[in-house]
């Protein structure tokens, strides 16, 4: 049995740290996630959208948090009781996204691994069974270290996961598991596969007044996107650095659109307001949400391949 016990404390415990590092990485996008799920068309509970960035950094870091104890022993009853109540969040969301096929990717993995809100019930239920008999059996788990060395790593490793979510959220996800990271080429993502299921990237259009210029723009090699998702969230803080950096790359024959889901009104005032030396194209905005966890950031693309991507406080980095 303790074998068994100690098997399952491990299978646990990866398990945790994997799903909560590949939110760690990018938690703007676990944000989007609880928006979705707090909707009206899901939990109807959208009086908690505002604190969706909270909820995440919280679930994202205790998720973690509750890896690293497990697999080194600290607190075992208070960690595995967390990690079944944790478990029974899950199951519930994804039974509920599942049954009422109201959120077809639950994110449990990120960006990294997508599974059906089926696949994550079921994967919710076999390890709601390996939490139950580490419940029962929490005296067979004991510390890995002696001493305060538990008690340390846990500290070390809270720190360490505060610190990486201050530093992406700040700059832009360490690792990008999305189908518009950098190298990634976009015309080549919208490929449908063969097996007829929906491409990587989908929804990607570049719109002015009469069309699509998406085509056209992705076979340039010199293509700056200014990503303004939606005007009344945007940083403004950050528009000097972008007008400034549009301006260089213009002088360097850089085609230079803004791209954002805002209206048309808003845009040409904005343009207007802060004097950006291009035009705007229309965007749907979850794409844009997808392309760059930033609002405003910049993306550099060479015939359609994603060659540099900032947030707006690092425009300086890029180059031209």
């Amino acid at each position: 049995m303790n074998i068994v016990v100690q098997l399952s404390r491990i299978i646990v415990g990866a398990l945790f740290i994997f799903s909560g590092f590949v939110k760690l990485v990018d938690p703007i996008g676990s944000q989007y996630k609880f928006q979705e799920y707090f909707s009206e068309s899901v939990l109807n509970m959208e009086f908690l959208i505002p604190y969706a960035l909270p909820f995440a950094i919280l679930l994202i870091v205790a998720e973690i948090l509750l890896g690293v104890t497990i697999l080194i022993g600290y607190k075992p009853k208070i960690t595995v009781w967390s990690l079944l109540i944790l478990t029974l969040i899950f199951l519930f969301l994804t039974w509920y996204s599942a049954y009422y096929n109201k959120v077809t990717d639950c994110g449990c993995f990120g960006d990294a691994i997508k599974l059906t809100p089926w696949e994550t019930f079921y994967k919710n239920v076999i390890l709601i069974a390996l939490i139950i008999l580490l419940v029962l059996k929490v005296s067979m788990i004991k510390p890995v270290f002696g001493g305060k060395i538990p008690k340390i790593i846990t500290l070390i490793s809270l720190a360490s996961f505060l610190f990486i979510i201050q530093h992406v959220l700040t700059h832009l996800p360490i690792i990008d598991f999305r189908a518009y990271a950098v190298g990634k080429n976009i015309p080549e993502g919208m490929v449908f596969p063969e097996d007829g299921s929906i491409p990587p990237v989908h929804d990607f259009m570049l719109e002015d007044a009469q069309a699509d210029l998406a085509p056209e723009l992705l076979q340039k090699e010199k293509l700056m996107l200014i990503v303004i998702y939606n005007l009344d969230k945007s940083d403004e803080n950050g528009f000097s650095a972008i007008r400034e950096t549009a301006t260089k790359a213009l002088k360097k024959g850089y085609t230079v659109y803004g791209v954002s889901a805002s209206f048309t009104d808003d845009l040409l005032e904005a343009k207007e307001k802060h004097n950006f030396p291009f035009e705007f194209l229309f965007c749907d905005e979850t794409t844009l949400k997808t392309m760059i966890r930033a609002n405003p950031g910049v993306m550099i693309l060479n015939k359609g391949t994603v060659m540099q991507k900032k947030n707006w406080v690092d425009v300086d980095e890029i180059k031209l």
